[in-house]
């Protein structure tokens, strides 16, 4: 059988989700997305146009009928200014599943929790399907859930930073007690770990600065893909237990003396 990724009421083939920013043109941005594999591309509502139909336009260069496109509210610092960039999103008739981001800290990105709490609440009485960016914390990412959040997606380290997972021990709680997919957002830097994110049990990563920012974004794009697929067949093949001395790997029994 297939091994979907399934995100609300929809299944996808790719479990990586890729961002649009931070490329040098659109035209960088299409091929990008297409050596990726991704089916998810996220746009930062306030930065990267998707609205104004008389100007250069992003979604001039990413067919809706093949990707599904996730609004993002990257740069709101306050609930309202979230809830008010996906209600504009939503106006510009992009859809109703949108990534929740509102930063608490210029310097380090870090979200903002209660702020982060408050608009998931808004956005899902006004029937918005949420996927809020959170830090790594289980008790959030728990609060989230039980409010009818349709994934929780904690960052691997601050966004950009290119640091990979610093606190797999955290990820791996919220991975116990999740029963929505757990996507890890941010902080993704080389190939390794994203394949670490999915050999953890994560259902998706999501990363934009990894690849955008690397000297080739087009084969960068392609090893993330590659990294996903591994990590997520790892996962489910089931690595060995870990031993802190050797184990033969051929049997010694009939050996002869």
């Amino acid at each position: 059988m297939a091994d979907l990724f399934k995100l609300a009421d929809k299944s996808y083939q790719s479990r990586l989700i890729v961002g649009t920013g931070k490329y040098k043109d659109f035209r960088e941005t299409q091929r990008a997305i297409e050596a990726s594999g991704a089916e998810i591309v996220t746009v930062a509502v306030r930065r990267v146009n998707i609205t104004d139909t008389n100007k250069e336009n992003l979604l001039d260069y990413l067919d809706p009928k093949k990707y599904t496109i996730l609004p993002n509210t990257a740069g709101c610092y306050t609930a309202d200014e979230a809830v008010r960039t996906c209600r504009l999103a939503r106006e510009a008739g992009v859809g109703k599943m949108v990534k929740l981001e509102v930063i608490g800290d210029e310097r380090t990105l870090f979200p903002d929790i209660p702020a982060t709490l408050e608009a998931a609440r808004l956005l899902i009485q006004e029937g918005f399907i949420v996927l809020p960016y959170v830090n790594d914390d289980p008790v959030t990412a728990k609060k989230l859930q039980e409010m009818g959040c349709a994934a929780v997606m904690p960052l691997a380290a601050p966004i950009g930073s290119g640091l990979g997972i610093r606190n797999p021990y955290n990820i791996r709680i919220i991975l116990e007690h999740a029963k929505v997919p757990v996507i890890v957002d941010a902080g993704v830097g080389i190939a390794s770990d994203a394949a670490i994110a999915m050999e953890m049990g994560c259902d998706g990563v999501l990363m934009n600065s990894a690849i955008a920012g690397a000297k080739d974004p087009i084969l960068m794009a392609e090893a993330m893909r590659l990294a996903v697929e591994a990590g997520r067949k790892a996962f489910l093949a089931g690595r060995i237990a870990k031993k802190l001395y050797a184990t033969a790997s051929s049997p010694l029994d009939g050996v002869l003396g």
